[in-house]
């Protein structure tokens, strides 16, 4: 049992690591969509 649950923690981080990185590409690719329509540069 204590091998199962060391293991789900391990394999655990990933999947955060994951969720965060898509949220901030979502914002990323929101903002560079918006300043293209702006004509703008993202920088």
């Amino acid at each position: 049992m204590e091998t199962l649950l060391m293991t789900i923690y391990v394999l655990m981080w990933p999947v955060v690591v994951l969720g965060v990185f898509a949220v901030l590409v979502r914002g990323f690719v929101k903002d560079w969509r918006q300043a293209r329509q702006e004509g703008r540069s993202i920088i």
